[in-house]
């Protein structure tokens, strides 16, 4: 019977020595097993030291019961607890790998490779390993030579006898070794295609790039040559069914799994190529056809198995295509794609999880690398090294990347690497997934040296090195910049004049030299302005570089820089307000219309911020019609007035600007807004209360300017069209109706002349030429249209409406709405007109034909000469006059009926329509998709050219700065061209039906 307290102490010294489940642990130290060395303190203390020791214990069990008899058992033990070496190796492998234990299970003997500790075996290379894969000679038993190959890497890992860096050489060096073995059992049971063919085995990626993992598929290209005499396509078809035998020997599962998969999907014309092709073949495709990644991913390539000769001759005719890559036309654009990361394609749910595609995940590392290898290694032989962190250090040594730089992305790269290692290590799955459950967090963090609190110090240092990676990314392409222009530290590594250059045009700069210039004016010296520019612009630059033309960004922060380098507050809030660089950065990469609006009064980037003074959202009409009010009031004159007025103006349409192109853009925390309704709602009634409020304050500073208080007559503005629809682009003009009653007792003359002298002083002053945009005010939408007076009385509105009024004239009258002036004159004038644009009972069919007419007759004589129909956002194919007149004509016959029908607002007056059954669900979605994307497509003229237009720029990186802002990427101008003709065909379709009769509504 066991001593009363025994069980309690062992319990404890279990727990002390890191075992989780010491009640299972104890049981299996009392097995008949370990009997002999069950008492010797070293393999407790062993055990102890593993990375899972309950799982240490288990396989070591498993692995004593599979000797073969008693002898057997004790040579084990025995050497276990006398040879150091191999204990650490044998209960490391233990503890760190469930698959490495079951196959030591079944292959008992296998321990025995773990025993040698000779200096060779320290570091073996793929000599070493095909000595171990010799006897191999068909798929089972390659599997398991291949295992007991890794056995020895993984615990000379384990143990640290070799870091990251090594571990990942020598499992690239034994995946060399088995293409080839995997190669020789494919020509032995096919020698007459050996004999007909070379074929060399180029591999690439990380194998290629001598940094494989434990799991992970390796890359291969094939290259086949017909030996003298043979007929070239007998033998591309022979080396076909070597190279095909090749990958099945190394991916089909069999008794003993598989080893990995052979991928060549790297390959001219990936899955749809052919599998082998001769180098000629090869090199008309990389000169013809291939892509910039595709040139990225031959940095890797080193012949491995096969004929070599063939293989070095593949690798040394394809180099000097790889080095040129950066001075393609496209190169570019296919950098400005590659730099963002694709992460949409990954589970929400894994996206935090995942080690190498992630925010701050390794792919980030070695695309930053590669990428600076193609720029500069064309000029520099240093950096041309497949293997990331030897790159990293040549990078750094050439003052490509800055020392401190390369330093933390280094340490961070490996330590990404080594959790990877042992997450793959555990099951010898593929996976970048950090697991879940805290046993697995609690075994890799113990196997990573952390022990205090493994889970925790594992999340820490994860997360910590991740944000380095995050941190340093985009940093990395711009510092080594403002390091070659500032010349601060004598002695450093910096980069040259040209290389800032060919970096600079890697990165999207036309005009790198200008760029440099910037960077100088911005960035030299040793004042406290130039340092936090020195800390801003490798982010700033990065920002911009996202954009259609990072020249125009990189020249406009320099111009607002200059204008208020010397005010406390305008660094200070770029630097310690998170939104307010990068809203800064997007707003004066996007176009014209937004710096030119910022540079007329540079203090306005305070809007830019998230504190005090800031916020881009669009103030109330209220709001505004107050601040202008109140400016007016404090002004002497008219003129002064409406300067003031107009200044709010040009502060207000930036920050609409500003809102807009964020929220198309999107930032690092924020995606770009998805509902393009909302957006496009927001700019139009943002720009639309403005203008309201600027009228109002400018009839406020007229009136008080010429007659004091009290004008002699009431006077109202009406807006009209899109001004009256909430629905103003940045360009839009004001088109108005002014309306006036004179008041009790005056003189009607005077009354009248009062009133137009109005009209014509606030035309004027929205027009004089200053800082600030002018405001056009439209009136021709009025009686008898430019024949007509400018203002009437309300009672000459009435009696012309009753006695001359024209269905035009009526259906123009839909977007009337008071904007400015004697709100109760505006009302009784909207109730005048209402009969007239919602007539009782609807249109008349004969009006309704002459509607029908009038839009044909525009569709005919209004496009400009020359304009792609398919193109023209107002005039064209399924364009903003479609969606209105049609939308305006149902409004026109039912809103007599339907209160939901009497609106100014196309989009309300659409759904409206759709809930009273006039227009199906799909027919108005596809109403709206137009109307919208019509909208948002002249709302990008306006903002990238800061002129209004209704069809799509001719040029091309102002077209591509459009293309940005509808979401489009770089290279993706096409593909909006045809979503957006797409997009109005089918609104076309909608409108033939429902507007030119088609179908009756």
């Amino acid at each position: 019977m066991m001593a009363p307290g025994r069980r309690s102490s062992t319990f404890s010294r279990l727990l002390r020595h890191g075992f989780t489940d010491p009640s299972a642990a104890e049981r299996l130290m009392e097995s008949a097993e370990l009997a002999p060395i069950r008492n010797d303190p070293v393999l407790l203390d062993a055990l102890g030291a593993t990375a899972d020791p309950d799982l240490a214990l288990l396989g070591l069990v498993r692995l004593v019961e599979a000797q073969d008899g008693h002898t057997a058992q004790r040579e084990l033990l025995d050497t276990l607890i006398a040879a150091k070496p191999l204990r650490d190796r044998l209960l490391g492998v233990l503890g760190a790998s469930a698959a490495l234990g079951d196959h030591l299970a079944r292959h008992p003997l296998d321990w025995q490779v773990l025993v040698t500790y000779e200096p060779q075996d320290l570091h073996p290379g793929t000599a070493e390993f095909e000595r171990g894969l010799a006897d191999a000679s068909d798929p089972v038993t390659l599997r398991v030579a291949y295992r007991r190959c890794l056995l020895s890497i993984a615990a000379r890992d384990v143990c640290g006898t070799t870091d990251v860096a090594q571990t990942a050489a020598e499992l690239a060096d034994l995946a060399t070794a088995t293409l080839r073995a995997a190669l020789a059992i494919a020509q032995a049971a096919a020698p007459e295609d050996a004999a007909m063919c070379r074929l060399a085995v180029i591999a690439m990626g990380k194998c290629g790039g001598h940094e494989l993992n434990y799991v992970s598929d390796v890359d291969v290209i094939f290259v086949g040559e017909a030996v003298d005499g043979a007929d070239e396509g007998k033998a591309l078809r022979a080396a076909t069914r070597l190279a095909s035998h090749l990958m099945r020997v190394c991916s089909e599962t069999t008794v003993e799994g598989s080893i990995w998969p052979v991928d060549a999907n790297l390959r001219p014309e990936g899955r749809n190529g052919p599998l082998v092709r001769t180098l000629s073949s090869h090199l008309a495709y990389y000169q013809r056809w291939a892509k910039t990644w595709e040139f990225q991913a031959l940095l890797k390539a080193r012949p491995v198995a096969g004929d070599l000769d063939l293989g070095e001759a593949y690798v040394t005719t394809l180099a000097p295509l790889v080095w040129q890559a950066a001075e393609r036309d496209n190169f570019v654009p296919d950098v400005q794609k590659m730099r963002r990361r694709v992460v949409e394609n990954i589970p929400v749910a894994e996206i935090e999880r995942e080690l190498k595609l992630g925010p701050g995940g390794l792919r980030d590392v070695e695309f930053a690398v590669q990428l600076l290898q193609l720029v500069h290694g064309r000029a520099d032989t240093s950096l041309r090294s497949g293997t990331t962190l030897d790159a990293l250090k040549a990078l750094a040594a050439g003052g490509y990347v800055g020392r401190v730089d390369a330093v933390l992305l280094e340490d961070a790269y490996r330590f990404l690497r080594s959790m990877e290692h042992r997450i793959q290590l555990f099951r010898l799955r593929r996976t970048h997934l950090v697991p879940e459950e805290d046993a697995d967090l609690r075994r890799i963090g113990r196997s990573l040296g952390l022990r205090t609190d493994p889970i925790a110090e594992l999340n820490r240092e994860w997360k910590r090195h991740a944000s380095v990676v995050r941190r340093l990314h985009e940093k990395l392409f711009y510092r080594p910049l403002l390091d070659a222009v500032a010349q601060l530290a004598p002695g450093e590594s910096r980069l040259s004049t040209n290389a800032a250059r060919e970096r600079l045009v890697a990165l999207g700069y036309a005009d790198p030299a200008a760029a440099l210039r910037h960077l100088e004016a911005l960035a030299s010296g040793v004042s406290r302005k130039a340092a936090i520019q020195r800390t801003l612009l490798p982010v700033l630059l990065g920002w911009f570089a996202d954009s259609a033309d990072p020249d125009a960004g990189l020249f406009n922060f320099r111009k607002v820089s200059d204008a208020l380098g010397k005010t406390p507050w305008y660094l200070r809030l770029l630097r310690d307000e998170g939104a307010a660089a990068e809203n800064l950065a997007r707003v004066l990469s996007a176009g014209r219309l937004a710096p030119d609006l910022l540079m007329r009064a540079p203090e306005a980037v305070a809007l830019l911020g998230d504190g005090d003074g800031g916020g881009l959202e669009p103030r109330s009409r209220a709001h505004l019609e107050q601040e202008i009010l109140a400016a007016v009031g404090r002004a002497s004159g008219g003129e002064a007035a409406v300067t003031a007025a107009r200044g709010v103006r040009r502060r207000e349409l930036f920050r609409t600007a500003a809102i807009d192109i964020v929220k198309s853009y999107g930032t690092e925390e924020t995606p770009a807004d998805a509902d393009q309704g909302a957006l496009v709602d927001l700019v139009g009634g943002a720009v639309s209360d403005l203008t309201a409020a600027t009228l109002a304050g400018t009839l406020r500073a007229v009136v008080r300017d010429g007659w004091g208080d009290t004008l002699p007559t009431r006077f109202a503005v009406i807006g009209m069209g899109r001004f009256g629809g909430h629905e103003l682009g940045y360009g839009s003009d004001a088109d108005v109706l002014f309306v006036h009653e004179p008041r009790e007792g005056a003189d009607e003359q005077e009354a009248s002349r009062a009133a137009n002298s109005v009209v014509s002083e606030m035309r004027r002053l929205l027009q004089v030429s200053s800082a600030d945009p002018p405001l056009l005010i439209d009136a021709d939408l009025r009686p008898e249209g430019k024949s007509g007076p400018l203002v009437r009385t309300l009672k000459s509105y009435e009696a012309y409406y009753r006695r001359w009024s024209l269905v035009w004239e009526a259906h123009a009258l839909l977007r009337a709405e008071v904007v400015a002036g004697d709100e109760e004159l505006g009302q009784r004038f909207i109730e005048l007109v209402d009969p007239l644009r919602y007539p009782a009972e609807g249109l008349g069919e004969d009006a309704v034909r002459e509607i029908r007419r009038l839009k044909a007759r525009m569709e005919s004589e209004r496009m400009p000469r020359g304009a792609d129909p398919t193109l023209h956002t107002k005039l064209g194919r399924g364009g903003l006059s479609d969606v209105e007149w049609t939308v305006q004509l149902l409004q026109l016959r039912h809103g007599w009926a339907e209160p939901g029908l009497r609106t100014t607002r196309t989009r309300e007056a659409l759904a409206a329509a759709c809930a009273a059954e006039l227009i199906s669900g799909e027919d108005a979605s596809t109403l709206d998709e137009a109307w919208v994307l019509a909208t948002r497509v002249r709302n990008a003229v306006m903002l990238v050219r800061g002129r209004a237009g209704d069809t799509f720029p001719s040029d091309g990186r102002e077209l591509a700065a459009v293309g940005r802002y509808l979401g489009y990427g770089p290279g993706h101008v096409g593909d909006m061209l045809d979503d957006y003709r797409r997009t109005t065909r089918r609104a076309r379709g909608v409108v033939e039906e429902l507007f030119y009769g088609a179908a009756e509504r």
